[in-house]
């Protein structure tokens, strides 16, 4: 008796690791001073489904790092070296378009929010807000 051929299953990948039993957003953290990335990396740290898997200090390094490492989330500063956050957003919208972008900046004012915004970011989080508002707009925006 001949049976047929057992059904194949397409398992569509998702980027996102599992770590720790739990599904992990993988995210690239783009900031030129040492001390801010350290506490946002430490304020990451402590969930299990946020897994940072790079670092960059300048807008150049983000768009590298973007292309080579395909993180689902970037936050990326504005005011960066080399080249600017609004600048780097707008190479890695069209190099790697299926990573999300938050901007974590000091900058406050409409105008440069809206211009962010525009580019396709998913969210806008002033750094002195960051302890309070940085969690939900990750969660938001993923």
């Amino acid at each position: 008796m001949l049976f047929p051929p057992p059904a194949v299953q397409k398992v569509q990948s998702d980027p996102r690791k599992v770590r720790g039993g739990v599904s992990s957003v993988r995210i690239l953290i783009v900031e030129d001073f040492p001390q801010f990335r350290q506490f946002i990396c430490s304020m990451l740290g402590e969930r299990n489904d946020l897994q940072i898997i790079g670092e960059a200090a300048d807008g150049l390094e983000a768009v590298q790092k973007a292309v080579e490492l395909k993180p689902d989330l970037i936050l990326m500063d504005i005011g960066l070296p080399s080249l600017n956050g609004i600048e780097a957003a707008r190479q890695i919208r069209k190099l790697v378009p299926q990573s999300k972008i938050i901007f974590l900046s000091q900058e406050s004012s409409s105008e440069v929010m809206q211009e962010a915004l525009s580019l396709g970011a998913r969210g806008y989080v002033v750094k002195i807000k960051a302890t309070s508002e940085l969690m939900t707009v990750i969660d938001a925006a993923m």
